[in-house]
């Protein structure tokens, strides 16, 4: 019988969250539900009333994320302010040695669990991506930049700040000094801005 609302206990589902996340990275798409549920401690019906198959958690996964990554999205302010925050956020969650972990489970799982490999692109990147646009189509409307195509502009300005950031983070390679990161952000924003400016 289903849980009426206030019984689920969320802390349950974080420690879902956090073993399917850990497995991620160790086994890639190997993972079964079973390994999931036993790493969390929760009751194999526990994990499927919350999430009903693999692609569930890793779209979840994905899409906190996004969420933290796009948040400066949402905050509001002048476009070269939002993007200098939008780009400190990506250089943070993605240019950084833990991010080699779960990138290199994404690669080892994508061939096998293709079903996965796509929901976690579609609640991640492709979610920011479709954020960052939205948000760009916006600007346009409002005069403040000339976008005339936001879906390639959101990959543009993306491109621009991570570099070769997720293939470092694949091959574990060292990435640029933390430090340097606000300096990249800020001018990876302001010479965005210059490129569209209306």
């Amino acid at each position: 019988m289903p849980r009426i609302a206030g019984q689920i206990d969320p802390r349950k589902s974080e420690a879902i969250l956090e073993a399917a996340s850990a497995l991620f990275a160790e086994k890639g798409g190997a993972v079964t539900m079973d390994e999931i549920a036993r790493r969390a401690r929760v009751s194999k019906q526990t994990l499927y009333n919350r999430f009903p198959s693999k692609s569930d958690i890793a779209r979840t996964l994905a899409g906190r994320r996004s969420d933290a990554i796009t948040a400066p999205l949402r905050a509001g302010g002048d476009p070269e302010t939002v993007l200098t925050a939008l780009a400190m956020a990506m250089l943070d969650k993605i240019c950084n040695a833990l991010k080699g972990d779960s990138l290199r489970g994404l690669a080892l799982m994508a061939p096998s669990t293709p079903d996965v490999a796509q929901a976690i692109y579609e609640g991640g990147p492709g979610e920011s991506l479709r954020r960052l646009a939205a948000w760009l189509r916006e600007q346009d409307r409002l005069g403040l930049l000339a976008i005339p195509d936001p879906d390639h502009a959101a990959e543009m300005f993306t491109g621009m700040v991570l570099g070769h950031g997720h293939l470092r983070s694949l091959l574990d390679l060292a990435h640029p000094d933390r430090e340097t990161f606000p300096g990249r952000a800020r001018e990876s924003a302001r010479r965005f801005i210059r490129a569209f400016s209306a």
